[in-house]
């Protein structure tokens, strides 16, 4: 009996997988990913028993299967991310975002609460810059109830998130003075635990951007890094969800590489990263 190739998928096999990520995330795999693919697909193996990519594919469409689709996932996702990623987003977050909040509700235009929502936020880091930033204007939104959600469909990267704990190479990108004041250093060991003062206004949870969010309007929503891989009509579905979920007057911040800027027309540009939904802005 000949032995299993496990070395790269078959086109066929890498057409099969391609079709089954874009179905359940909208992610469109590129032809020059097969490897990658191949090699993060060969962990699930190993993982379930599973002899090879064939019997793998078979069991991720069968009934018994289901609870390794989250596996598969995790698997499958790119999940690279750091604090402070794109200073600049962060430092309108930290002065001119919240100078607005705190004058919108000096006239009575808003209560006291903020809500933010880190779109795709794998292991965590962008939630708990968003989190720094509000810390760091303790005194001007003293009273204030401050919500940051994360959500990402990477079961594993959540975890990481929710548990607040950074190895020394992923919080390179803070500043010592917030490292110091934020965190705390894990005894014997090379990571980092955030402080209660971060940790109180993150809520990590599961979200397919695909489908729309239940959560109520967001002040702020994040979206970066996130859409290089889906699909044109799979982003524009994205888009459309996250407008919907923005709140008259809110913010989006994307990042460079999403490939979106001709799909935010129903937002008011601001600068190169920033789109504001100043009026009820639903595609029709």
């Amino acid at each position: 009996m000949a032995a299993v190739d496990l070395t790269q998928l078959t086109p066929k096999e890498f057409g099969q997988f391609q079709k089954l990520i874009f179905e359940l995330s909208g992610i469109q795999v590129p032809e020059n990913k097969i490897m990658l693919l191949s090699n993060r697909i060969r962990r699930r193996l190993k993982a379930t028993g599973v002899i090879d990519f064939e019997s793998y594919l078979k069991l991720l469409h069968a009934k018994e299967g289901r609870s390794e689709l989250e596996g598969f996932l995790d698997a499958v996702t790119t999940n690279e991310t750091s604090f402070f990623r794109t200073e600049k987003h962060f430092e309108w977050l930290q002065t001119d975002f919240v100078s607005e909040l705190c004058q919108q509700a000096k006239l009575g235009q808003r209560t006291k609460s903020v809500r933010i929502w880190s779109a795709a936020c794998s292991s965590g880091e962008e939630p708990y810059t968003i989190a720094m930033c509000l810390a760091e204007n303790r005194a001007r939104l003293a009273g204030w109830k401050a919500e940051i959600h994360g959500t990402d469909i990477s079961e594993q990267s959540m975890e990481k998130a929710r548990q607040g704990v950074f190895q020394s190479r992923s919080i390179e990108g803070i500043p010592e003075n917030l490292l110091n004041k934020y965190f705390v250093r894990q005894p014997d060991t090379d990571s980092w635990q955030a402080k209660p003062s971060l940790t109180e206004m993150i809520t990590v949870f599961r979200h397919n951007l695909m489908e729309p969010s239940s959560k109520g309007a967001y002040d702020c929503i994040f979206l970066r890094n996130v859409l290089i891989y889906f699909s044109r009509e799979s982003k524009q579905v994205v888009i459309d969800h996250l407008v919907r979920s923005l709140a008259i007057g809110g913010y989006l911040v994307v990042g460079p590489s999403e490939g979106i800027f001709d799909m935010l027309g129903m937002l008011e540009k601001r600068s190169t990263f920033l789109y504001q939904k100043a009026s009820r802005a639903v595609r029709s």
